[in-house]
């Protein structure tokens, strides 16, 4: 089972048995509200992505993707074509290690500076080929058209379905009990999620056997 835009939509209506016109006007809401849910309780690889660019030569700023949210790691490839990485800091922890921004060399460490750039120190020398892995926010379901899907869509729909449920309940001021039904089942489905992105996709099973689901 899958959900495209239309399907899912259809879906929370014929669940809420509602079809009225603020209620239809608001299910893209909706469904953000549980994609905002699942990006912030499970980790998957879904939400791992990486970019390439360059460092500016004496410029201690590196450019923040718009997607982004929080790094993995960020590296550099020197003159001999190795991989060097650098050790994420507190920016003041940069700040005391090279207080005069004009003083270049070997980049050693990284920071968030704000919204949207890194800090840097030492400021680069030369302006070289970086790559950064980061959790990023991938595009919602909702930004297509009806016919679109998303990687959540179409292999964690039971979450998205019952996130997307549970909201629209909450917007109707629906009945506490089922509104209690369908967190659990949104609670059950993620759980599904954890053991996929936070055991089976990082745990190789010839080293260290079969995953196995605690008992609840």
């Amino acid at each position: 089972m899958s959900f495209t835009l239309a399907t899912l939509k259809t879906a929370i209506q014929d669940y809420t048995e509602n079809t009225e016109t603020t209620f239809v006007n608001n299910l893209p809401l909706f469904i953000r509200a549980a994609e905002e849910r699942i990006l912030k309780s499970v980790q998957l690889s879904f939400f791992r992505k990486n970019v390439t660019a360059n460092f500016s030569a004496s410029d201690q700023f590196l450019a923040i993707p718009s997607d982004f949210l929080a790094p993995f790691s960020l590296s550099f490839t020197d003159s001999s074509s190795n991989k060097n990485f650098l050790d994420f800091k507190d920016v003041n922890f940069l700040q005391e290690f090279t207080p005069n921004a004009a003083t270049t060399g070997t980049p050693r460490y990284y920071a968030v500076f704000d919204v949207s750039n890194f800090i840097i120190a030492p400021t680069p020398a030369s302006a070289l080929a970086v790559e950064l892995h980061y959790y990023y926010r991938p595009g919602s379901l909702t930004t297509g058209g009806d016919s679109g899907t998303t990687w959540l869509s179409e292999n964690a729909e039971l979450a998205l379905l019952y996130g997307s449920l549970y909201e629209a309940y909450t917007f109707m001021k629906g009945e506490a009990d089922v509104l209690q039904n369908y967190n659990a089942r949104l609670v059950e489905a993620i759980s599904t999620l954890k053991m996929l992105g936070e055991a089976k996709e990082v745990t190789h099973e010839y080293r260290a056997g079969k995953v196995i689901r605690q008992k609840q």
